[in-house]
């Protein structure tokens, strides 16, 4: 049977010694941080003595506990630093629920398609879930076309028609040429809706995020059940969104 040491992966042991240190109020020793970790006792010892070496750990006055040290501190303060940016961008998108009283959601696109990075759900019992982390087609969905469509009409082109235009409901646009139509309409409206396009008896909405040269950053979305929303109920939300859209780009700009 593998120890302890083969099952961690090398790259992640300095990690763990550095998040043991950084929960803990007081020094410690390589001991101490070990028993959280359980690698053998050389191997500890040995990537304390790294860390300290590289000016991430400091030992105390007595040479024996171990504290985190000024490239931890300047990691720490970065990380959360960076951390602000999630709790403003939530905060926006917990203000137009709130307005819209509806789901609310941040994608992003991917590889595979559009991520969904975050969201705050509606007080609605009956919802379409879509979780944090799900990925969903470019294009057949509101916030995959607003993607889309803010690309320049060559790579459009060359997405439409190098995409597997998977067909999921009887409403998906799967001609290459359709869906071309279909962008261009997006990308003078400022805006995309998925009728029903992505999941039966699903619409939604979605409004992009550009920075100040016009580059994709994200798209703000909405969907929910069409026997409580209408694609011209979710239209009636887009001054809402335009609001939430200028605020999200001063906090990622």
């Amino acid at each position: 049977m593998p120890n302890t040491e083969d099952r961690i992966a090398t790259n992640l042991r300095t990690l763990l010694i550095l998040e043991v240190v950084g929960t803990k109020a007081e020094a410690m020793t390589p001991t101490e941080i070990n028993q959280s970790i359980g690698l053998p006792k050389q191997t500890i010892h040995r990537l304390c003595a790294t860390l300290v070496e590289e000016g991430f750990l400091v030992y105390e006055p007595n040479g024996k506990r171990l504290r985190a040290a000024r490239r931890a501190r300047a990691l720490g303060v970065g990380l959360l630093h960076s951390s602000r940016e999630h709790i403003l961008r939530r905060q926006v998108l917990v203000e137009l629920a709130q307005k819209t009283g509806e789901t609310i959601n941040y994608v992003v696109p991917e590889d595979a398609g559009m991520s969904y990075l975050d969201r705050v759900e509606t007080g609605w019992a009956f919802r379409v879930q879509l979780p944090i982390g799900s990925h969903v087609p470019f294009h057949c969905t509101a916030s995959g076309k607003t993607f889309l469509a803010s690309l320049d009409s060559r790579k459009r082109k060359a997405f439409a028609h190098g995409l597997t235009l998977e067909q999921k409901t009887p409403k998906t646009i799967t001609d290459p040429d359709a869906l071309l139509k279909e962008l261009s309409t997006v990308s003078k409206d400022g805006y995309a809706i998925d009728n029903e396009e992505f999941m039966d008896g699903m619409v939604a909405i979605a409004v992009p995020v550009m920075d100040d040269k016009g580059r994709f950053l994200a798209a703000i979305a909405c969907h929910g059940p069409n026997i409580r929303l209408s694609t011209e109920t979710l239209r009636g939300f887009l001054d809402d969104f335009t609001i939430a859209v200028e605020k999200m780009r001063g906090v990622l700009t």
